[in-house]
């Protein structure tokens, strides 16, 4: 009778347990719901549709009686595309800009953070033109780089340049330009992230190789890298996807142009998708795009292991 009287109350109490979790379960559920629900809407199923409509020829003006399959075709028509092949080029040149944003910041950052008077002065000043309006900076600049009025090309004659680049006026340099102008706006975040990932870095370390005579490069190598590669891991991933997805730069500067030396993938995609009205082909670049973001991302995520020091 004891016996079958403890096993009852060892049973209502497993099923008291899981009442409980369930009901935890549902609670859990029920405060993630809204953000569910919002990337659902909003991420899951555009990417999704994207997928689908990209297998399709359809001007979304005509609804949905315009609507028609193409099979293969709209990926067959991106190989021999030579204004997407020239975007992915240019694509693929934009990404030299994360490594050069990420040294100049990691450099600026180890001089604020030890040995410059005013440390809040100079992180307000980096970071203004990262929380700016892009299509202010980009005016700013346009006026900057005026092949003759602009104060750039005048300090360049002033100096003895007679005939100083014509910036993103000229093929040969517009997409430098660009390039620039993404450094400069960039190096404010990446600065102030990295001189947090400075401040986190125990004092001990440092002080132990003061104890073994280290120099300071050795002390650099040795513990400020490693220590930061997480910080860096994270910059670079961010860096890369935001170098692929670069747009109001090039809409206020050059809309691609001149002669598609600015044309980027996403400039393409939206000048395909809502200028020309070719949703199905416009969809198949943004799977292409979608894929080498992901591609990207995995091998980095495969190599920090090697380099990564958590």
């Amino acid at each position: 009778m004891n016996t079958n009287s403890a096993s009852a109350a060892v049973e209502k109490n497993k099923r008291r347990k899981r009442g409980l979790q369930n009901r935890e379960t549902l609670a859990g559920f029920l405060f993630v719901s809204p953000m569910l629900i919002g990337v659902t809407i909003l991420v899951l199923l555009p990417i999704l549709a994207t997928f689908v409509l990209s297998f399709s020829d359809w001007n979304f003006i005509m609804g949905f009686k315009g609507f028609k399959w193409a099979g293969m075709d709209n990926y067959q028509k991106l190989v021999t595309d030579m204004t997407f092949l020239k975007s992915f080029r240019n694509n693929a040149i934009f990404l030299l800009t994360v490594p050069i944003y990420l040294i100049v910041s990691l450099v600026l950052a180890i001089l604020i953070d030890k040995k410059v008077y005013w440390k809040g002065f100079f992180k307000v000043a980096y970071f203004m033109p990262y929380i700016s309006s892009v299509v202010a900076v980009a005016i700013v600049w346009q006026v900057l780089f005026h092949p003759s009025a602009g104060p750039v090309n005048q300090f360049l004659m002033s100096i003895g340049i007679s005939n100083p680049p014509k910036w993103i006026a000229d093929p040969n340099y517009a997409l430098i330009s660009v390039m620039m102008i993404s450094v400069w706006i960039s190096i404010g975040f990446n600065l102030i992230v990295y001189i947090a990932g400075l401040q986190s870095i125990p004092k001990d370390l440092y002080e132990a190789a003061d104890i073994d005579g280290a120099s300071g490069w050795v002390k650099f190598k040795s513990i400020t890298l490693p220590m930061l590669s997480p910080t860096t891991f994270f910059l670079l991933i961010t860096g890369i996807i935001s170098t692929f997805k670069v747009f109001d730069l090039i809409a206020v500067l050059t809309q691609g142009g001149p002669i598609q030396s600015t044309s980027m993938i996403v400039w393409y995609l939206y000048d395909t998708a809502f200028t020309n009205l070719k949703i199905g082909y416009a969809s198949s670049m943004a799977t292409v795009l979608f894929f080498c973001v992901l591609i990207i991302t995995f091998l980095q995520w495969i190599g920090q292991k090697k380099w990564v020091n958590y």
